[in-house]
């Protein structure tokens, strides 16, 4: 009994043996085919003119008018300083400029007297010339302090920072309370009218992409309106974090329901003189910080890295790793590894060697 219970055991710790995986996998023979090359940028749309306005005097906010998104007009009132020191300081000029007017005056006066004393020879020439000399040092402190009181009537007018512009309010860095010092921006208005794209264009496509003329945009919230573009300014040093080439696409006749901030794509388009092959983007995964596809050779598949060259509608042309006539893998690429046996849908007989017709799914 106790011998046949071992042996009982001992039949079922035996292994099975495992049959090897085989995968089934849709694939695409590839061909060599004429096709425009489209290369697509992400971007934001921006105003083409926008203001950082500040001050032109330094003091404490007393008030905002404007909030962010506001829609302002030219001469809008956007912020106020409190205007009592400056108040204050073009009172003290007007006072200037009334004590000044004064000794014009009498200098003035005395000249007339000692003008008609001369006349009658009771005064010397030199008296005379003296007066003269006088009466135009105080015309010339009058208008000295004219001038200080015309500057400081202006500076009391900078208490109250206007829009110069048409525009929206883009954003407020100053709040009621703070003290800002002259020329400190406080607020951002972009202007109203023409609007661009902003792009960041790697830096081996710049001089490529700055030749190209079929230039096109499209929003997020419309994919299907396609808007004509201009390539208006590449920034000639590249941005130091992200060695990007900053770029801007004008927009001349852009819809009213493109608004700022949206998300927006630029796709740049050339005519391509040479044959390139089309792959689905399901066909590409990334792997060891390589693009690459899965090529079956006799049920087998093979990691194949490829240089992709732009797109072409929904299509990646590649110009370098994979030549027509070779099977490559379209759906179930994450889950292969290399020599693994596959089975091609719609061609139970893959798996057994190379045949005259493949009947690739795609």
């Amino acid at each position: 009994m106790i011998l046949s219970v071992l042996a009982l055991f001992g039949g079922c710790s035996r292994q099975v043996p495992q049959s090897e995986e085989i995968r089934p996998v849709r694939t695409i023979r590839l061909m060599a085919e004429q096709a425009d090359v489209v290369t697509e940028f992400p971007g934001e749309v921006r105003a083409r003119v926008e203001s950082r306005l500040g001050f032109r005097v330094g003091g404490k906010i007393a008030a905002r008018a404007v909030d962010i998104g506001s829609v302002v007009k030219r001469g809008q009132m956007l912020m106020r300083l409190d205007p009592q020191d400056l108040q204050l300081a073009q009172a003290q000029a007007s006072a200037a400029l009334r004590a000044a007017a004064s000794n014009r005056d009498l200098a003035q006066a005395e000249l007339r007297r000692y003008q008609e004393l001369r006349e009658k020879n009771f005064v010397s020439q030199a008296l005379l010339d003296s007066k003269e000399t006088a009466f135009k040092a105080m015309q010339a402190s009058y208008e000295q302090a004219q001038a200080a009181y015309h500057n400081q009537s202006n500076q009391a007018g900078y208490a109250t920072l206007l829009s110069d512009a048409d525009g929206v309010v883009t954003s407020i860095d100053a709040e009621v309370g703070q003290v800002v010092a002259a020329g400190t921006p406080v607020i951002r208005v972009a202007q109203a009218g023409e609007k661009e794209i902003a792009i960041a264009i790697p830096e081996d496509k710049v001089d490529v992409l700055r030749r190209m003329t079929d230039v096109t945009v499209r929003t997020w919230a419309k994919p299907g309106e396609i808007i004509p573009g201009k390539v208006r300014e590449v920034s000639p040093v590249a941005d130091p974090a992200t060695r990007t080439y900053a770029t801007k696409i004008a927009l001349p006749n852009a819809p009213d329901d493109v608004k700022l901030g949206m998300t927006a794509y630029v796709a740049f388009a050339a005519k391509n003189p040479d044959a390139m092959i089309k792959l689905p983007l399901s066909a590409l995964f990334q792997d060891q910080a390589e693009t690459a596809v899965w090529v079956v050779e006799k049920g087998i598949v093979k990691r194949v890295p490829v240089r992709v060259a732009g797109t072409s509608d929904n299509d990646i042309l590649v110009n370098a790793g994979v030549t027509p006539g070779q099977i490559v893998v379209t759906a179930g690429v994450n889950l292969l590894k290399p020599g693994q046996k596959v089975r091609i849908l719609g061609d139970e007989e893959m798996t057994n060697g190379p045949r005259s017709k493949v009947g690739a799914v795609k």
